[in-house]
């Protein structure tokens, strides 16, 4: 007996079998989340951005100024050590011929002249006539006359109208510092010895004292010394 085939046609929902197995889509706008959302991730992501180029930019500048400070510092250690090398300050001292007191230098005319010639002369060496500042100095600068009966004119002058003992400073003499031997009168000049002061017609010619303040002298040091 002969096999009979048949033959069916099965009418199938296409896609039937793979659209059991997938979930159900979702709503498009679920991933995507509300504006505000967005707006806020904007907001922060230029924020940071805006906090990186503010640290950049500051960095730079530090970097900037320790450079520019480091070169000012090298600039000024090799100035110093280039005046180091060429001039250093030397000691207070006195002029060539002047002889050095606590804090002055006198010079003691070998010439005669007059009151008003002896102070013009000591303008003319950037000095004045002397002035005594106590009986100390009185003493040390009467030691430096090593002639007795020499006289020696002073920056000290007799004012009429005031009738007083005056430096050419303007302060007034001191009482108590030494006495003046001789008058006190009109155009009347003192004289220092080597015991005494003395006053005398300011036109009689004697030796003057001029005085000069220490000066700090630069010595020029050789590299190779």
């Amino acid at each position: 007996m002969d096999r009979q085939m048949v033959y069916a046609d099965l009418n199938l929902p296409r896609n039937s079998g793979l659209d059991s197995s997938l979930p159900p889509s979702l709503p498009k706008d679920v991933c995507q989340g509300p504006p505000w959302h967005q707006f806020a991730l904007k907001f922060a992501c230029a924020g940071i951005i805006v906090l990186i180029l503010i640290v950049v930019g500051l960095s730079v500048s530090v970097i900037s100024l320790i450079q520019k400070s480091s070169i000012e510092k090298s600039s000024v250690h090799v100035q110093e050590n280039k005046n180091g090398t060429t001039e250093r300050p030397g000691l207070l001292e006195c002029p060539k011929h002047w002889h050095p007191l606590p804090g002055k230098c006198l010079f003691l005319s070998p010439t005669l002249s007059s009151w008003n010639n002896s102070l013009a002369n000591c303008s003319t060496e950037e000095s004045r006539l002397l002035l005594i500042q106590d009986q100390e100095e009185l003493k040390l600068i009467q030691n430096l006359i090593n002639e007795e009966g020499i006289l020696y004119w002073t920056g000290l002058h007799f004012v009429l109208s005031e009738k007083s003992w005056k430096w050419i400073n303007g302060s007034f003499l001191n009482s108590d510092m030494f006495q003046i031997t001789g008058d006190a009168g009109e155009n009347r000049c003192a004289l220092i010895s080597q015991k005494k002061v003395f006053s005398e017609n300011c036109d009689s010619e004697n030796k003057w004292i001029c005085q000069t303040e220490l000066k700090s002298v630069r010595n020029k040091e050789c590299p190779d010394c």
